[in-house]
């Protein structure tokens, strides 16, 4: 008796899914195939809420739904967020959030510190470059989604988090650091011989275009000839930023564009006449995303010359999408191109001049490098 009520309500169920649907499918114009899955979804969604063991919560299992459903991308880039996650990864683009200052990449299904903030808790807890998380608080990083895991490590200044770090060379180790607030100033500058400028980006924010224009404008009133643009271990970020700095860099002509799956394309373009100075450019295996916009778009119109390693090779493009639960989807929509129509995803850019820097170096070879090459060019 007891199964043929368990069965009449599944068929209760589905048939009343399927009438749902039915009216969708003939108002949207789906079709069969998608009318199909929708009633298998639905069907689940409405056996679960009547004859699951207890109660459930209607936003939760949509939650896990639109969850599963990015997870199936297989994109290490795009994610779903709750409230919480969504609001620190803005808060992260905004440049102040509460972490440890570590730039993490994600690649063949591991998760790498590309770089680490000077004075920030991850330095003075002594975490480097290259170091590969395992876990966070004692959850293996393979138990979450790539970009899930900067989420995870973030959290309230005064917290602690727990990483177990793998470094080549040494026994896996368990560091126990406690978050502080983490403002970013993403720009340094400096002037260095021979009228030589030296600007740093450790990362794209939202304020960075500005920055980089203070700083252009404090080595120009020191009498800049030439200009050194520091992107080794620059993650990448707000690709509208890397715009900014390329319109004041590169010469006229396209930046670079922005091509979605349906072969729309977005051009960004610079309207400088001709650059001010030359420009020498430092990449490494951790140059990624917008700073390899940036590097490209001025390899490929001759505007700067590359020195350093082949650069990390992330050539997508994603979108942040807020919802209507304070939560948001950041997807990836597009693969950008450099001036020359070159994808890097996957590839990386080749710099002009290969110099590495050796783990044991004692001084900076690949500055030095750069600074040889620019007083050539400035002589």
């Amino acid at each position: 008796m007891k199964i043929k009520l368990f069965f009449t309500a599944v068929i209760a169920a589905l048939a009343s899914c399927t009438l749902t649907l039915a009216v969708l499918w003939a108002l949207l114009g789906m079709s069969p195939e998608k009318f199909g899955n929708m009633a298998r979804f639905m069907g689940v969604m409405r056996l679960i809420e009547s004859r699951y063991v207890a109660d459930v919560d209607d936003t939760k299992l949509i939650d896990g739904a639109i969850s599963g459903m990015v997870k199936s991308l297989d994109d290490p880039h795009s994610i779903y967020m709750d409230e919480e996650m969504f609001r620190q990864l803005r808060a992260h683009t905004e440049g102040t959030f509460g972490g440890i200052g570590v730039y993490m990449g994600f690649k063949d299904g591991g998760v790498q510190i590309i770089s680490v903030m000077e004075d920030s808790p991850g330095a003075k807890a002594g975490l480097k470059a290259n170091d590969e998380i395992l876990a966070v608080d004692g959850v293996p990083v393979t138990e979450f989604q790539p970009e899930e895991v900067a989420l995870h490590i973030r959290g309230e200044k005064g917290t602690d988090v727990e990483l177990l770090v793998r470094r080549e060379g040494q026994e896996d180790r368990t560091y126990r650091i406690t978050r502080d607030e983490i403002k970013m100033r993403t720009v340094a500058e400096r002037m260095a011989e021979d009228g030589i400028g030296y600007i740093r980006i450790a990362f794209f924010s939202e304020n960075t275009g500005k920055e980089f224009r203070a700083s252009m404008e404090r080595l120009e009133s020191e009498g800049m000839k030439g200009l050194i643009l520091d992107l080794r271990e620059n993650p990448g970020g707000v690709v509208t930023s890397c715009v900014e700095i390329g319109q004041m860099l590169v010469p006229k002509g396209t930046i670079v564009s922005v091509v979605e799956r349906d072969g729309e394309k977005d051009v960004y373009t610079s309207d400088l006449e001709s650059p001010k100075y030359p420009v020498v450019v430092l990449i490494d295996g951790n140059s990624a995303s917008a700073s390899e916009i940036l590097a490209g778009a001025l390899q490929d119109t001759g505007a700067g010359i590359l020195v350093g390693t082949k650069s990390y090779g992330k050539g997508s493009v994603q979108m942040m999408l807020p919802m209507l639960h304070d939560d948001g989807l950041k997807l990836t929509i597009a693969k950008y191109y450099t001036p020359n129509g070159r994808s890097i995803d996957g590839t990386g850019i080749e710099p002009d001049v290969t110099v590495e820097l050796p783990r044991d170096a004692t001084s900076d070879v690949q500055l030095a490098t750069a600074m040889e090459v620019m007083k050539e060019k400035i002589q």
